[in-house]
């Protein structure tokens, strides 16, 4: 069965511009999974820590018939593949890969969340998000567009399309 999920992309390490492209690639070449479309690239600032580079951002949307928990633990292996170090919360990073709808589920375990419990808080995830999906629903919390209005303070850069 072919289910349909949307992941955040994040770097600000290691010419993030170039990450982001890899990690399209890489999405699309996960076994039973397909690249159905992609975000521009947004510039935001960091969150948390706030002494590191701004990110560069995207909204990846899939065909997999990986079951959520196969696709975070793929989500987790490109992350590796991209020299990503865990060292502490908000870290700048090489590449960030987040599960953020996976059909209309909701689902709290251990590891995993679906929705992304901080997707509707972040204009970085909601801006692309809705250009892939104008009409998007985040399962318990409501439109996606409503969201990014609540977000409307946060600092948000759509960058220049640029082939790959």
């Amino acid at each position: 069965m072919l289910h349909t999920a949307f992941i955040g992309l994040g770097s600000n390490l290691e010419d993030p511009n170039s990450q982001l492209q890899r990690a399209f690639a890489d999405l699309d070449a996960l076994p039973g999974t397909r690249l159905v479309a992609r975000s521009s690239l947004y510039r935001s600032a960091p969150v948390g820590y706030l002494d590191q580079p701004d990110f560069v951002n995207a909204v990846a949307q899939l065909e997999t018939r990986l079951t959520p928990h196969d696709l975070l633990q793929s989500l987790l292996n490109i992350e590796h593949s991209h020299g990503r170090e865990r060292t502490f919360r908000n870290a700048p990073r090489t590449l960030d890969l987040d599960v953020l709808l996976y059909d209309d589920l909701q689902l709290h375990e251990h590891g995993l969340t679906i929705p992304h419990p901080q997707m509707h808080l972040r204009a970085f995830v909601l801006q692309p998000l809705l250009e892939l999906a104008p009409d998007c629903v985040i399962p318990g919390v409501g439109s996606a567009e409503q969201a990014l209005g609540a977000c409307s303070d946060q600092m948000l850069e759509r960058m220049p399309d640029v082939a790959g």
